[in-house]
């Protein structure tokens, strides 16, 4: 969450109270966590696969029941999807945003927030590096509750020279970045991790995949290293970036990038943009 100071009304964060958007008092509550997040990329009003971020975000949001406290009720699916389209209402139809939405456990209850965020800059490209250490993600197919746990990795990375960092198993398996998932090209074949590595089920890998079986393009999931890679073309994807190739790997593998082939992706991705539901 941004800084409790700002006094830009656009940026403040807004929490879900009865059946209306409220702002918060405050960003920075002692003991608070978030249990669930999502957030998408618009551009003028339009959107790729917002009812899959929907559809993610309410899974998530009904599967904290069991880490969330005994004694507080984890909002129903009628309450998170008023929520949910309260927020999508709430993004102005032109401009560049980058909006949230979360589900926070603060003094021991949950409460659904929304937070319009103008979008960070975009790149094309990404330098990566390995994390070396132990895994610190705790519930690592859900998006929200290891944000703080990644903006850390990530922070690791940056001193490394690189933009993001790359998760990998025990066995030193390919997983994710850090804000990101991951796939590499094989000549024409389209790979991603395996199914069994857990990870946060991104919403732009699926558009990748959805693309590439649409046009025919060979996909497949498999079990690799950094060094079993080393040569391919690879990419990064999130709902901020699109996707993105990834130049660098710093102390891992070479990469390599077949020109023209990111660029065609990313305008096949775009045409795929929607716009939002009517305000």
């Amino acid at each position: 969450m941004p800084d409790a100071a700002s006094t830009d009304p656009v940026l403040a964060p807004m929490r879900w109270i009865g059946s209306s958007l409220r702002p918060v008092d405050t960003c920075s509550v002692a003991g608070e966590k978030v249990l669930a997040a999502d957030s998408w990329l618009v551009v003028d009003g339009r959107i790729l696969a917002i009812d899959a971020h929907r559809t993610r975000f309410l899974t998530a949001v009904g599967s904290t029941s069991t880490v969330s406290s005994p004694s507080s009720a984890t909002p129903s699916p009628a309450e998170t999807e008023s929520f949910w389209d309260a927020a999508l209402a709430s993004i102005p139809r032109d401009g560049t945003w980058f909006p949230r939405v979360d589900l926070v456990e603060t003094g021991g209850r949950p409460e659904l927030r929304f937070l319009l965020r103008p979008a960070p800059e975009r790149t094309r490209s990404i330098v990566v590096a390995t994390h070396r250490g132990r895994d610190p993600r705790t519930v690592p197919s859900v998006k929200g509750p290891d944000l703080g746990a990644m903006l850390r990795l990530r922070s690791e990375a940056q001193k490394k020279g690189a933009g993001e960092a790359v998760i990998v198993s025990p066995e030193g398996y390919l997983v994710e970045g850090a804000y990101s998932a991951l796939a590499w090209w094989r000549g024409d074949v389209l790979c991603f991790p395996a199914d069994d590595l857990a990870r946060v089920d991104s919403v732009t890998a699926r558009i990748l995949e959805t693309l590439a079986r649409a046009l025919g393009v060979e996909t497949i999931r498999e079990h690799v290293t950094a060094n079993e890679i080393d040569g391919l073309e690879v990419w990064a994807m999130s709902a901020l970036q699109g996707f993105r190739i990834v130049t660098s790997w710093v102390g891992g593998p070479s990469t390599a990038e077949l020109p023209g082939r990111l660029d065609l992706w990313r305008r096949r991705a775009e045409s795929l943009r929607r716009p939002l539901p009517a305000a």
